[in-house]
């Protein structure tokens, strides 16, 4: 009877989540936080600088609420029509990969599994591609309020094929899976890289001018219009995969164990996987291929407060988001009046963390030094 007390007791400690929920709510918040003042400070650093009283004052008359701040229309021009789609647009692409990469490393078990490595990205490139290189020919003259929708549409489609393939190629050993996902990844983006390559090939000189641009990720073309467009496809996902939280974290110990406890293997691959290809082929149609975001955002999150999905997937997403924020603001002031990249910005900051959390994966192993 003491054994079985126990026992119980044991199995109760061992179920308590990592994060309690005042500390995780705690962390959430101050992620919030962090993402707060990243906005005031994207919205107001550049070559005309806005002080945060300066952007207070305008989004309050822009909603019709009086307040004694004044301000130049200059600075309303520049806050609402360019720096401010711009900064909102960064948020949306760095939530949607953050918590995309959040969700594929769950699913998969698979602590380097990331929208760009497992080719997703890449085949929401060569969606995009497609469209910008063979749209004229293929859609020909189509409805302005449609054409703004297929853009992100064929991305989409593009990204979903791509996971579709290396999920069917993971899924059919059940042992070798995480490396086998690893190596149908690598084979996925060489494969579209090499169709984003010959469009690229084949496009003229003003197509070639925008895509070489939008293949090294960029927000400069950021409007209302693609921030209202990107909304509509990532809100959804965004607000619908921390719902498939416990289902994750249950799949953590594998499928046998998550069928026993309630959950649907198959349900939870099939939705975790369009969901993402949602939001990810969103952001790629938006901004182009930016690597990393969704690798270095939920080991950021995990290091701060644990691997409980319930913590993980909206804290990555605010993570996600404050990363893409930052490198953004790097990008355009760094070499101003020129507009870097952001691609590159991000690449060497996910670059040596991707080496970084190798080496420290080899320590921990007990290979190398």
């Amino acid at each position: 009877m003491i054994s079985r007390s126990v026992a119980i007791s044991t199995s109760n400690k061992q179920a308590k989540p990592i994060v309690p929920g005042n500390r995780m709510q705690r962390r959430l918040l101050f992620l919030w936080g962090g993402l707060l003042l990243v906005f005031f400070a994207g919205v107001g650093i550049g070559p005309v600088p806005i002080t945060p009283s300066t952007v207070v004052a305008v989004l309050l008359d822009a909603i019709n609420i009086p307040q004694m701040d004044q301000f130049s229309r200059q600075d309303a021009t520049i806050l609402l029509n360019i720096r401010m789609p711009r900064v909102i647009l960064g948020i949306l692409v760095g939530a949607a990969l953050g918590m995309g990469g959040a969700a594929l490393q769950g699913l998969f078990r698979n602590p380097l599994a990331d929208p760009g490595l497992l080719g997703v990205s890449s085949g929401g490139a060569l969606g995009a591609v497609i469209v910008i290189v063979l749209g004229t020919v293929w859609v020909g003259e189509i409805n302005p309020v449609l054409g703004a929708f297929i853009l992100p549409i064929s991305a989409f489609l593009g990204a979903l094929a791509a996971a579709s393939v290396i999920y069917v190629i993971a899924s059919g050993q059940a042992r070798s899976d995480r490396a086998t996902m690893l190596l149908a990844g690598i084979a996925v983006n060489a494969a579209a890289g090499s169709g984003t390559g010959l469009l690229v090939y084949l496009s003229d000189s003003e197509e070639l001018k925008s895509l070489t641009f939008w293949i090294m990720g960029s927000l400069g073309g950021a409007r209302w219009q693609t921030v209202w467009v990107m909304g509509l496809f990532v809100l959804l996902p965004l607000l619908t995969l921390p719902r498939l939280a416990r289902a994750l974290n249950a799949t953590l110990m594998g499928d046998d164990v998550a069928a026993h406890l309630g959950f649907d293997p198959v349900w939870i691959n099939r939705w975790t996987v369009l969901l993402v290809t949602g939001t990810v082929g969103a952001a790629v149609a938006v901004s182009g291929v930016i690597g990393f975001v969704g690798l270095v955002a939920p080991h950021v999150v995990r290091l701060l407060g644990g691997p409980d999905h319930r913590f993980v997937l909206p804290a990555s997403a605010l993570a996600g988001a404050i990363l893409m924020s930052i490198g953004d603001l790097f990008a355009r002031t760094i070499v101003s009046p020129a507009d870097l990249p952001i691609g590159i910005v991000m690449g060497s900051i996910g670059g040596p963390f991707f080496i970084w959390l190798l080496m420290r994966r080899l320590r921990r192993e007990g290979i190398g030094c």
